[in-house]
């Protein structure tokens, strides 16, 4: 049974923070007591970002933080965020909130029991009988699998009405205590961001018809220090090995073809890859990796310069930007994520008829 995307929508809070002023802000935090600050900047420089979000204004981070109030922070963060890309994205597909069926959250960044989209419940006016499906975990692998795991339960009932929101507090996590390489490097890449989708077997009407196919996952033993998380008394540190770019130019290809089979394609059909863009190298190595056109993830190095690295829902800002630049035919979504793990999802545009 087919499985159709209805709708789809982004959503940012409300604190920009341009690279520059982050950069200055890490190095009175970090200057004077990282030695190898100075030599680790550059990465403020060359990770192609202009600017990022935050749940929390620049000034926060100067101050020390633990779990309670870093928590606290992605509770209240987060809900206002699921309800702008929620919203949007019903509002996108033609929906009311009381016509969903069942609910996928996925999100990495901070712990909510009950979980986020039973904290908004009442404001965003669901049934009370529906479905809940929260993931964790999952990191920048959560975009393509949080859609994988919507785009099953959608398949699984016809005409049921399933809603995917994904969100990420990833400035939450910024830590100036470690002082460990991983940490200059995620406050040069990391911002918060959310994005919604909306998925039925229902072909809609007087629009592109986007198709969702089967998910698929790879993942590589022994490589659970390539990414992650650090939880210790003060939340969550991060892990994010340097190894990355060189694990994708060795191993990406190989998987996409295992992805690419799965789903009876090959290479040359693919018209468009769509892919998180976890930073500038890491862009540059899938281009390598795939033999693509350097520079032909255009809409990656946007996202990435428009909002950095999001984690799990910056594939989906990049997948609207390739639906509103028009692109049709054959697309394979592709992120990978701790694991370590990489997921995969196909997509087809048929455009409406003139």
């Amino acid at each position: 049974m087919p499985v159709f995307l209805h709708g789809l929508s982004t959503a940012l809070p409300s604190h920009c923070l341009t690279q520059t002023e982050v950069r200055e802000r890490a190095a009175i935090i970090f200057g004077g007591k990282y030695p190898q600050f100075d030599r680790l900047s550059k990465s403020f420089a060359t990770a192609g970002i202009d600017r990022r979000y935050s749940v929390v204004p620049i000034d926060w981070f100067s101050d020390e933080h633990g779990w309670v109030d870093r928590n606290v922070a992605f509770i209240e963060g987060a809900k206002a965020m699921f309800l702008d890309a929620a919203q949007a994205a019903l509002k996108d597909a033609g929906w009311d909130s009381a016509d969903v069926d069942c609910v996928v959250t996925v999100s990495s960044t901070g712990i909510a029991t009950p979980t986020l989209e039973a904290q908004v419940f009442s404001d965003m006016g669901f049934r009370d009988d529906i479905m809940r499906v929260p993931l964790f975990g999952l990191g920048c692998a959560g975009g393509v699998t949080g859609l994988s795991v919507a785009r099953s339960l959608a398949n699984g009932q016809a005409g049921a009405k399933v809603l995917l929101v994904v969100i990420e507090t990833c400035s939450l996590s910024f830590r100036a205590d470690r002082l460990q390489k991983a940490d200059i490097i995620a406050t040069a890449l990391f911002g918060d961001g959310s994005a919604a989708a909306c998925l039925s077997s229902q072909k809609p009407e007087g629009r592109d018809a986007i198709s969702l196919g089967q998910g698929f996952q790879k993942m590589w033993p022994d490589t659970l220090e390539i990414m992650g998380w650090d939880v210790d008394e003060a939340g969550f540190g991060v892990v994010f090995d340097r190894s990355i770019p060189k694990f994708v130019t060795d191993e990406f290809a190989t998987a996409t073809q295992s992805a690419l089979t799965a789903s009876a394609l090959s290479h040359e059909q693919i018209d468009r890859y769509v892919c998180h863009p976890g930073g500038a190298k890491v862009v540059e190595a899938i281009e390598g990796a795939m033999h693509l056109e350097q520079g032909s993830l255009d809409a990656e190095r946007e996202t990435l310069r428009e909002a950095g690295n999001m984690s799990a829902p910056t594939v989906l800002f990049v997948l609207k930007k390739v639906l509103e630049a028009g692109h049709t035919g054959q697309m394979m979504t592709c992120a990978l994520g701790p694991g370590f793990t990489a997921s995969y999802l196909p997509v087809h545009v048929t455009a409406k008829a003139a």
